[in-house]
């Protein structure tokens, strides 16, 4: 191994938090944000503070222009071409992809009233989800909809459509659906079959993945792949066509997401790192696990320490 990032980070103080906090207030509050400063921090947590991480990762995303002088304007020109495109897409919505899509959005965290339920704000919630699901399947006809994309749209949603500020929560269909294009534009090729074999498609990814962990811990990547034939695909196909959402509770998956929007490079990377982490840290099960035990706790992956995940993945730049 290259070095052992394995040692736990020190917990930080409660004023540290606080700290964090009002650095990111500050670095919010200037007239022309400095996006290396916010992505520096945002890769460290966002604070869980009113609406901070709405705008934070509006501005991570590029929805957001970096001059604050000039969101009153973006936002309503966006919200309004978000209306043209409900007019346009939503005016004869059934279809078979629609079926599809509805199954999909009804099987979105069913454990969260967010977005399962009677109530009237869950079913409206679900209507936006698929609202944005349709109309992204009609303007990109290369791609449509691929099951799935429901659970890489939901933590957007959530995040947006809790804004404590009301009029910015109203819109929150609108700015997931532009916010979900841009960060779909960085995995596109995950989602496109026709490019599943070649170097930039999903195989290529987790061809990716499988350098990293012989980079880091040739004796692991020897056990997992070849001494019990545990191949990526196996289990970090959904790790990483799904961003990781299904393999953490819902407030780790949004903890998750700070860091993986705060890449300059686009998630891609940190993702890797982090599925690489992943298995750094259950190394001790893995190399006394044979196939069938190995692959079970890949395929379910055990409560961890997120801060501490995330830490070990940065060790891995």
């Amino acid at each position: 191994m290259a070095s052992s990032p394995r040692s736990p980070p020190p917990a930080p103080p409660p004023e540290f938090e606080i700290t964090r906090q009002s650095r990111v207030f500050a670095a919010l509050s200037k007239k022309v944000i400095d996006l290396d400063e916010l992505r520096m921090l945002a890769a460290q947590g966002v604070p869980d503070a009113a609406g901070v991480r709405s705008t934070v990762w509006k501005l991570l995303l590029g929805y957001l222009p970096n001059d604050r002088s000039l969101w009153e304007q973006e936002l309503a020109k966006k919200r309004s071409q978000y209306a043209a495109f409900q007019d346009e897409f939503l005016s004869n919505p059934y279809s078979e992809i629609m079926e599809q899509i509805d199954r999909d959005v009804k099987r979105t965290h069913p454990d969260m009233h967010f977005f399962c339920g009677d109530s009237s704000f869950a079913k409206s919630n679900q209507e936006s989800l698929k609202n944005i699901l349709l109309i992204f399947a009609k303007l990109n006809a290369g791609i449509r909809y691929v099951q799935g994309m429901n659970e890489i749209l939901a933590p957007l949603f959530f995040v947006f459509r809790s804004d404590p500020d009301d009029k910015n929560a109203k819109f929150a269909e609108a700015d997931s659906f532009f916010c979900f294009v841009e960060l779909l534009s960085g995995f596109r090729d995950n989602f496109c079959q026709k490019l599943d074999n070649s170097a930039v498609g999903i195989r290529g990814t987790l061809a990716k993945l499988s350098q990293l962990v012989a980079k880091y811990d040739a004796e692991l990547q020897h056990h997992l792949e070849i001494t019990t034939e545990v191949n990526p695909q196996f289990y970090a196909f959904r790790w990483i066509t799904l961003l990781l959402t299904q393999e953490f509770n819902f407030a780790d998956t949004i903890h998750i997401w700070d860091t993986l929007l705060s890449d300059p490079d686009g998630p891609q990377e940190t993702l890797l790192r982090i599925c690489c982490a992943m298995l750094i840290l259950v190394r001790k099960r893995l190399l006394a696990g044979d196939f069938t035990s190995n692959l079970k706790l890949l395929q379910n992956y055990p409560p961890t320490n997120i801060s501490h995940l995330l830490y070990v993945a940065n060790k891995l730049h």
